[in-house]
């Protein structure tokens, strides 16, 4: 079972970074297995479909993100809005590892991925819909707490949180078509002043 588990994460793993650092159309299951020194049929009997290794791939990269950025840039240390602004910094940071490691700031992976599946595949479009609804939801528990700390007030914060995450996804998309994460800290702290107000 342990060689099993450890088939299974190599494969995703491999997969990962192939899909990331090229695209979901670029990837075939041949260089998955190559990547991961595997036979197809060891592929396929852990995931059925490529799409299917794809589904779990968004579970693992979110699972991942929520570790190293997520977890640490909504801790209850600091105020609210300021929270928003260490989300924006580890972002920064997670890309700029990226860029030094591979040369390539390669962006948002969930965005990656609703940019070019989203009208191919409904499954991942779905997907990745789920994975921006937890990562807004996030956002609005840090609005609430901003309005009730005083911080904001007469602001929609279901909107607020959703153009925030637009935003987010914006300069990522920036980040990697200009090939700089300096884009991020550049651009992203004007996240924090994003309002949408209530309407009557």
């Amino acid at each position: 079972m342990n060689a099993d588990r450890d088939t299974r994460r190599l494969i995703l793993k491999s997969a990962r970074d192939l899909i990331y650092s090229r695209s979901y159309s670029e990837v075939g299951v041949a260089a998955i297995c190559e990547r991961a020194g595997i036979k197809k049929g060891s592929f396929y009997h852990f995931f059925p479909s490529k799409r299917d290794l794809t589904l779990a791939v968004i579970d693992e990269f979110f699972v991942e993100l929520k570790q190293q950025i997520f977890e640490q840039a909504f801790a209850t240390d600091l105020p609210p809005l300021q929270r928003l602004l260490r989300l924006v910094e580890l972002g920064y940071l997670f890309q700029k590892e990226i860029a030094q490691t591979l040369g390539q700031t390669l962006g948002c992976p969930f965005g990656n991925l609703a940019a070019e599946m989203s009208t191919q595949d409904e499954p991942i479009r779905q997907k990745v819909e789920r994975v921006f609804e937890m990562m807004e939801g996030r956002l609005a528990e840090t609005l609430q707490a901003a309005e009730a700390h005083g911080d904001i007030k007469d602001v929609d914060i279901p909107a607020t949180a959703q153009a925030m995450l637009a935003y987010i996804e914006g300069i990522m998309l920036m980040a990697k078509t200009r090939n700089d994460p300096q884009v991020i800290r550049q651009l992203g702290p004007a996240m924090a002043e994003i309002r949408i107000r209530k309407t009557v």
